[in-house]
């Protein structure tokens, strides 16, 4: 049986399966990163983000996730490529 572990994604993403069932998190929160990305795709800026939450994330914790899901999608891009 293989156990979970918590997994750190640069700066501040993490993973761990006793915070938010495994979900990525900005570390030290329950703040989800799919949360943030969806209201960035929905127009609102970084500041209006980071007020949502209190001010508990940076624009730099906004920033590596939103590189870290261009990396992610980039890397889908490339296995599709090498699939067909």
């Amino acid at each position: 049986m293989s156990v979970r572990k918590r997994k750190e994604f640069g700066t501040f993403l993490v993973s761990d399966p006793d915070i938010c069932g495994g979900d990525w998190t900005f570390k030290g929160t329950r703040l989800l990163v799919k949360d943030v990305l969806f209201y960035i795709g929905e127009g609102k800026d970084w500041q209006w983000i980071s007020k949502a939450y209190d001010n508990r994330l940076s624009q730099e914790a906004i920033g590596e996730a939103v590189q870290l899901a261009c990396e992610a999608l980039e890397q889908q891009q490339t296995k599709r490529r090498r699939a067909a």
